[in-house]
């Protein structure tokens, strides 16, 4: 069953959205080369404890940390762990925060030192999906209306686009319906009414759309070993143009501060 939310409810999910950027901002102060992903999960939890939230992803399913953090070929639901970052590697920091009875998912991915140009034009073209997924997301419209348009801007720049991996609705639950596949045609899936919020969050690939799961359970990697990036948004829908719960604004001044790299938005 899809949830349509009032407008109280949407300002608590916003409240968590926009938790989600101020922990993942905390993250980037630190994202180095030679930094253990496992410091940055413990920096991640140690800041939701402090706002008196709760992350969302821990406990959940099983799943044991605080973040996913997802290193090159990684596409997502990697495990933080003792890997130390190196020069020229892409990270995904997938994050969730629950307060106040609602949850905010949002992701981001980070360039390590000196990263080679088809990374940055594999996150910059990644990023510029999940805007243009947002773009469809309005009354009216229909799920398949938002793949399509991820689906096309990657598959059109010689991307993979991952299949097995999808957004969601987001919201009195982690992951909820209905299902936002990367991947749709125009006009088809269920129809987009006002007052529901989804997880829009394109997973694209270097070279081919399919992945393998890790022998945790948890992790996927692309097959080929090449590498993907992962954006995700919260929003909710709209008349006329979808409204972004969650913000990339506070990571990105960290990044610009720090003077790395990030895809500039159009």
């Amino acid at each position: 069953m899809i949830r349509i939310y009032s407008a109280e409810e949407i300002e608590l999910i916003r409240e968590s959205s926009l938790f989600v950027g101020k922990t993942l901002a905390e993250v980037a102060k630190h994202i180095d080369t030679g930094v253990k992903t496992i410091t940055l999960n413990e920096i991640a939890e140690q800041y939701i404890h402090s706002i008196g939230a709760s992350p969302s992803f821990k406990g959940y399913e099983g799943f044991p940390y605080t973040l996913c953090i997802s290193v090159n070929e990684t596409v997502v639901h990697g495990f933080p762990s003792e890997y130390e970052l190196k020069d020229g590697d892409i990270v995904s920091i997938d994050c969730g925060v629950y307060k106040n009875g609602f949850h905010g998912d949002s992701a981001y991915t980070f360039a390590v030192g000196q990263v080679s140009e088809d990374r940055k034009r594999l996150m910059e073209v990644t990023k510029q999906s999940l805007y243009d997924g947002i773009e469809q997301a309005k009354a009216g419209n229909r799920i398949g209306d938002i793949g399509h348009a991820v689906q096309s801007l990657c598959e059109g720049n010689g991307y993979g686009v991952v299949r097995d991996l999808i957004g969601h609705g987001v919201g009195a639950h982690l992951h909820e319906k209905p299902d936002v596949p990367n991947v749709g045609k125009q006009g088809n899936g269920k129809r987009l009414q006002e007052g529901m919020v989804i997880a829009i969050e394109p997973m694209i690939t270097m070279g081919t759309y399919k992945v393998n799961w890790a022998k945790d359970g948890w992790g996927v990697f692309t097959q080929d070993g090449m590498p993907a990036a992962h954006y995700e948004h919260d929003v909710v829908i709209r008349k006329g143009q979808a409204e972004i719960l969650s913000s990339f604004e506070m990571i990105e001044k960290i990044l610009l501060e720090r003077n790395m790299y990030f895809p500039k938005n159009k």
